[in-house]
């Protein structure tokens, strides 16, 4: 059944008052007179500063969409050579020119005597983030951003390529995954070996993409006067409201107050399976021996489902979703040659963003598409904007959009599991992942750290701090036996390492704050949605921690409250 809104609007671009309605990003000479004149403009008073920074976010969002849309098509088909020049020609023929002139006029606005006089309150946010990108900007690092880029697109080249062939089949690593979840345990075993079998065919070629990588990041964050890759990109992501002993003083709490009780959950499994040792293979089958759970058959069945969630929750939420696929922004089922993972693509001028995924037919993915779709409202939420910097906020703010939105849609997941038993099922699963996270973001995250704290690491000195970081969050009683082969090489799957770096701890983050979300939405519905939606809606015009605030919950991973909100999420369990 297709659910829709009775009046449903579908979004057009607002009209452009600086950039001429037909124009469209053909070459760097299309573009270059409007950064020139923005460049050379006589600015006389506030009002005429206020409307020249409304022209540049104008034209920042319209070449903002055109990057957008150009990634989409080249995820949504790696093999296609026209797509994927047509994305690396951005990249490596407009972004470089891009960069020293949005340097200057990121001068020209601090330096114009009319900026003091600016509402601070209405744009403290936007300016703290121009001075920071002011104090890291070098021009000798336009070029390596380029080739950094450039090396990135290959790890999506190399990882969508990745297939196996299971009962003469030949399937993507990710239909190959769903196989773990079946009872029978020789099929998961084999499903397990091949796909690894498959990344450790590619791991040399892994390993020398990221150390090419690795050494273009460090060389970045020296030209711009840091010490390592890590402390730049703390000052690149605007990470003001939190450092890097921050970082570890979260690990530590994780490994303290989390690690023991998903030790206990695999104490239990192994008692369920039966079995005298537990193994990789063995972690995502019910443990009580029921057959996988199957909430959708395909992709639009996946859509249509997750519109009814939506539209249960709240209308605007469904109205989003509905919006998105009247307008044929989504691309959701797995297939050969996409490139991995998912994503929610803003799209700034239109407003209305770009989901992408590879579903299959999991429980997983459900949440994926639940997950994006907490990005989308995101997105619609922050159209309205007025400047094109204020639609992206940081990503401790983002993912708390998209995480809170899998845990307050879980009253709503019998349009998924109408079987009570296999609701429950999704339920406790989807908690336990929740708690899952954690130890997994800490293991990418503290591995990061040590990453390019020592950019002169061999790869042997790298796999070996992974399987020390690996063994000390995850899985404590599981056996790798005559399997080690594979486990320093598990980092290669998280794309984030090669394609975002330090884009995760915030998942950690922002699930805290998702838990906190949804302990508010269950003691009050009504009250914690409204808060939960006017706190995205601020966008970035605020510090992390006011957004947080708006939402009724508080940015803070104190050892004292991660415990107080796991003890909420063991008590959820334990009604189920």
């Amino acid at each position: 059944m297709t659910i829709a809104s009775s009046n449903l609007t579908i979004p057009k671009r607002k009209p452009r008052t600086y950039l001429d309605e037909d124009f469209k990003v053909n070459n760097w000479e299309t573009i270059q007179p409007y950064f020139e004149e923005l460049k050379s403009r006589d600015i006389n008073s506030v009002v005429d500063l206020e409307n020249w920074m409304s022209d540049r976010s104008e034209l920042e969002s319209v070449l903002s969409e055109d990057l957008g849309w150009r990634y989409i098509r080249m995820t949504c088909d790696t093999q296609n050579e026209e797509t994927t020049k047509a994305f690396q020609y951005f990249v490596s023929e407009i972004e470089p020119k891009i960069a020293p002139l949005d340097h200057e006029l990121n001068l020209k606005l601090m330096h114009s005597p009319y900026e003091p006089a600016l509402e601070r309150e209405k744009y403290r946010i936007y300016l703290r983030g121009v001075e920071r990108a002011l104090e890291i900007f070098r021009e000798k690092n336009i070029p390596l951003s380029t080739e950094i880029i450039t090396k990135q697109q290959q790890y999506a080249a190399i990882t969508g390529a990745m297939t196996v062939t299971l009962d003469g089949e030949e399937v993507t690593l990710q239909r190959a995954a769903d196989r773990l979840k079946r009872t029978d345990r020789a099929v998961r075993e084999e499903a397990w070996r091949t796909v690894q079998e498959r990344r450790y065919e590619d791991r040399e070629k892994l390993d020398n993409l990221f150390d090419e990588l690795l050494k273009l990041r460090h060389e970045v964050a020296k030209n711009a006067d840091f010490d390592n890759f890590r402390d730049y990109m703390f000052a690149a992501m605007g990470r003001f409201d939190y450092t890097p002993q921050d970082c570890f003083d979260f690990h530590a709490s994780i490994e303290e107050l989390i690690v023991p009780l998903l030790t206990k959950i695999d104490e239990e499994r192994k008692q369920k399976l039966g079995v005298a040792e537990l193994r990789p293979w063995d972690l995502d089958v019910d443990p009580t021996g029921k057959k996988p759970l199957e909430p959708f058959q395909t992709g639009q069945e996946l859509l249509e489902k997750t519109v009814e969630v939506f539209y249960k929750l709240d209308s605007f939420l469904g109205d989003c979703l509905a919006t998105m696929r009247e307008m044929g922004h989504l691309d959701l089922e797995s297939r050969k040659g996409k490139a991995p993972g998912g994503y929610n693509y803003p799209l700034d001028e239109i407003g209305v963003p770009f989901i992408f995924m590879n579903a299959t037919s999991s429980l997983r993915d459900v949440i994926t598409m639940l997950h994006e779709g907490g990005h989308a409202v995101h997105s619609f939420l922050t159209r309205d904007l007025k400047l094109n910097a204020a639609k992206h906020p940081p990503s401790e703010v983002a993912e708390l959009a998209s995480m809170s939105m899998e845990l307050i849609s879980m009253d709503y997941w019998d349009i998924f599991f109408q079987d009570e038993d296999e609701l429950k099922r999704a339920k406790r699963t989807h908690l336990e992942s929740v708690l899952e996270t954690f130890p997994w973001v800490a293991t990418v995250d503290k591995f990061q750290h040590w990453i390019y704290e020592h950019p002169e690491q061999s790869q042997q000195e790298r796999h070996a701090e992974w399987v020390k970081i690996f063994e000390t969050f995850n899985h404590k009683i599981v056996s790798w036996e005559a399997i080690e082969k594979y486990k320093p090489y598990m980092w290669q799957k998280q794309l984030h390492i090669y394609e975002v770096p330090f884009y995760y701890v915030e998942y950690a983050m922002a699930q805290l704050g998702a838990i906190a979300v949804w302990k508010n939405y269950k003691e009050s519905p009504a009250e914690g949605l409204a808060a939960y939606k006017k706190a995205l809606s601020l966008g970035y015009t605020v510090s992390i921690g006011e957004v947080y605030e708006a939402a009724g919950i508080k940015f803070d991973f104190s050892t004292e409250y991660i415990k107080s909100l796991v003890d909420f999420v063991k008590e959820e369990m334990s009604k189920i």
